[in-house]
């Protein structure tokens, strides 16, 4: 038996003795036994029940085994916000946080934007809650992603994000949109990194496209200008490696001001254009 798995031990024994790091063994504290951060402090020699305490175990150990804490607490931050979180869809990063904040600087005032892929509808949500001027509407091809994202825009932005089932643009067709957001699947199959830390975890329809990683892309770029105002914006998040290939789809569809964004770590992780009617 570990030392973590005897009974009777306090909080501040668990932080003593967990083989996790401190701010995951927290984490899980909380999560098993609903104390805040500030009783975790002041309630140090709080003894978690029996109920309690398997859970917490239960948790450790499965953390140990590789399950991201993100799915063990059911909760992620993400651009300030808290969102549910489940093995339906994707863990919301803080590499994404880029696409969010060109996507408000470049959505008119008062126009209409479109999240295709929106998996837990961090990046919708996100949006619609720093400028409550747009309408956004939320797709994806997965109903179990669509109930997280469901509950996630419930919780933050009710009646103001729509949320469709559609296979990319096939539930939208005759909508027109100022601006078009997506973080699709891009990782080329067989990928090493598919099976290693917390994308072995994560669905696999979110991450690849059993190809070369742009599929999504040639889809997204190729039917947009039957979707964008004149004069709209295409953002695009993507691989480390993808940008170029990304601009390229962009340029040779027409799109204007192609460019890509660097992330906080110096990596391109965003490409866009601007669509100009009458361009090809």
């Amino acid at each position: 038996m570990h030392a973590w798995q005897q009974d009777h031990l306090s909080i501040a024994d668990y932080e003593r003795v967990s083989p996790l790091e401190k701010l995951e063994t927290r984490i899980l504290i909380m999560a098993a036994t609903g104390l805040t951060r500030i009783q975790l402090i002041t309630q140090s020699d709080y003894q978690p029940q029996s109920e309690q305490r398997l859970f917490l175990q239960t948790l450790i150990q499965r953390r140990l085994d590789g399950e991201p804490i993100a799915y063990l607490t059911g909760e992620r931050e993400f651009f300030g916000l808290p969102f549910f979180t489940s093995p339906a869809v994707l863990i919301p990063r803080a590499d994404t946080e880029l696409l969010v904040e060109l996507a408000l600087s470049y959505a008119p005032q008062n126009s209409r934007l479109l999240d295709m892929g929106t998996g837990s509808g961090a990046i919708a949500v996100a949006i619609a809650h720093t400028r409550a001027d747009l309408l956004v509407t939320a797709l994806d091809i997965s109903h179990d992603a669509l109930a997280i994202a469901k509950k996630n825009v419930a919780r933050h932005t009710p009646d103001r994000v729509r949320v469709l089932h559609s296979d990319w643009y096939s539930e939208v067709n005759g909508q027109v949109f100022h601006t078009i957001v997506s973080n699709p699947p891009y990782i080329v199959k067989n990928d090493p990194h598919l099976s290693q830390g917390d994308l072995r975890f994560e669905p696999i329809n979110a991450l690849t496209d059993h190809g070369d990683g742009l599929s999504a892309y040639r889809t997204i770029v190729g039917n947009a200008p039957q979707h964008l105002a004149n004069e709209g914006w295409l953002l695009m998040e993507h691989g480390y490696h993808q940008a170029e290939d990304v601009r390229q789809l962009l340029s040779a569809r027409g799109f204007g001001q192609v460019q890509s964004w660097r992330d906080l770590a110096g990596i391109e992780r965003v490409s866009g254009g601007q669509f100009i009617a009458g361009v090809e």
